[in-house]
């Protein structure tokens, strides 16, 4: 459907599909986000103080949340604000969101592997407490409940 490619200074560094698959958003580290196909022009962020690092569509592909290094949430369409880390002393940053099979919540993931839960997201455990070989970098959610 496109490419930002050459249409932004800033790395991308999130991509999210609509729920039609007939679409995406790129988004890029200090806030563009670009659409394609039937993705829906949301437009920038307002000014940041830590770059974009994640994002994750609405299930109805609707909306799109875009969490920041510091676990700031920025909503868009239909994305429901569930809570942030963006006032909370992290000990890694985030690296990456994943949202919940509902869209009714979503998982940050810092680097050491801590996980944040916010909405319906159940939290199972982390690694924030264990010393890692190498450092988490992004995470992905099941597309539906296991049960």
């Amino acid at each position: 459907f496109g490419s930002a490619a050459g249409l932004s200074r800033s790395s991308a560094v999130a991509m999210a599909p609509t729920a039609s698959g007939n679409g995406y958003w790129v988004v890029t580290a200090d806030g563009q986000v670009f659409n394609f196909g039937d993705a829906a022009n949301f437009g920038k962020t307002p000014a940041l103080s830590h770059p974009i690092v994640g994002a994750a569509a609405t299930p109805s592909g609707a909306g799109l949340w875009l969490v920041a290094r510091d676990g700031g949430i920025f909503g868009f369409g239909d994305a429901t604000f569930y809570g942030s880390t963006g006032a909370i002393k992290l000990n890694q940053p985030i690296v990456g969101m994943a949202r919940t099979p509902t869209g009714a919540g979503y998982w940050l993931v810092a680097q050491d592997g801590g996980i944040f839960s916010f909405g319906d997201a159940g939290f199972y455990g982390s690694t924030g407490a264990i010393k890692l070989n190498k450092p988490i970098n992004g995470m992905a959610a099941l597309p539906r409940p296991l049960n």
